[in-house]
């Protein structure tokens, strides 16, 4: 009886073993599978701690605010050349209807959008106020005259 209380807590060891270092065999190859499906890469978003001394044009530095460089850098894609039905910029008998609704409107619509987003809001320029982009409109309307 002491014989065989002794190969049953030997066949416990083993199974006690077995499952011990398959335990660290499985752990090892979990973190393989972890590292094999971990992200190629990540998002670094101004303001983050990654995104170092990134400059981001503002008011006070000139930049984006400029009307010429707004129309040149948001507009001309579809003001210069007609996209979405767009007036281009200087032809006056495409832009004489809209001027017709008034300067308020036509402020409006750049600043909201216009048209089921043909016109999107201030023509992407998120980073514009909307004083930047009434400014840019009165820089496309000075082409008319």
């Amino acid at each position: 009886m002491v014989h065989q209380s002794l190969t049953t807590s030997g066949k416990w060891l083993a199974a006690v073993l077995v499952l011990v270092f398959s335990g660290t065999l499985f752990a090892a190859s979990n973190d393989d599978i972890i590292a094999r499906i971990a992200p190629a890469g990540s998002v670094c978003v101004i303001g983050d701690a990654c995104a170092g001394g990134a400059i981001v044009a503002t008011a006070a530095g000139g930049g984006a605010e400029d009307p010429t460089q707004v129309y040149n850098t948001y507009c001309v894609a579809c003001h210069g050349t007609g996209a979405n039905n767009s007036p281009i910029m200087g032809d006056a008998a495409a832009w004489q209807p809209r001027v017709d609704k008034g300067l308020d409107t036509l402020y409006e619509n750049a600043i909201n959008g216009f048209n089921n987003g043909a016109m999107p809001p201030k023509g992407l320029c998120m980073g514009c106020s909307n004083e930047t982009i009434q400014a840019t409109v009165d820089y496309i309307l000075s082409a008319l005259q």
